[in-house]
């Protein structure tokens, strides 16, 4: 399958989902019977990524048939089932292995820093593409990894393993 024919494909199932949690979050139940406040329905979040979702989607639409009108090759043409794969035993080593093993904060950055890496180094790039990918990686995983557990912890009020 072409990368231009999959972004579409997978535009058409996102904008999907967009349009379908958007409703899903408009028809919930208000909630102004209890004299809860209007805008604390529980939908609001629903409706706010359904149509982040659906814009998202029509953003890749779009830019599938620019990238295919310039004659640039996606990245994942002629890789992209071994890079599916690749992505499937990392995230599910994250899930299944990492995650209850190790603290939240180093499970997600060891996967976020592997993650990175192995999509992101140049195999076969000069020592300092390498080193600037690995420190990029590591900058990335301790990023994502204290952003999240700071907002999980203090914004949703969830205790994290």
């Amino acid at each position: 399958m072409r990368m231009a024919l999959a972004d579409r494909i997978s535009a058409v199932v996102f904008l999907a989902l967009g349009i379908a949690l958007f409703v899903g979050g408009w028809t919930m139940d208000r909630l102004e019977i209890r004299r809860i406040h209007p805008a604390s329905i529980p939908g609001l979040v629903p409706m706010i990524l359904g149509v982040l979702l659906a814009i998202c989607a029509v953003l890749l639409f779009r830019s599938s048939y620019t990238d295919t009108e310039r004659g640039k090759v996606g990245v994942l043409v002629g890789g992209s089932w071994s890079r599916l794969g690749l992505t499937a035993i990392l995230c599910t080593g994250y899930a299944l292995g990492l995650v209850g093993w190790l603290s939240y904060f180093w499970a997600t950055a060891i996967f976020t820093f592997a993650f990175a890496l192995v999509f992101s180094l140049p195999v076969d790039g000069a020592r300092r593409d390498q080193a600037i990918a690995v420190a990029g990686s590591l900058a990335l995983a301790f990023g994502v990894a204290f952003s999240s557990s700071i907002l999980f912890r203090e914004l949703f009020l969830v205790r994290l393993p």
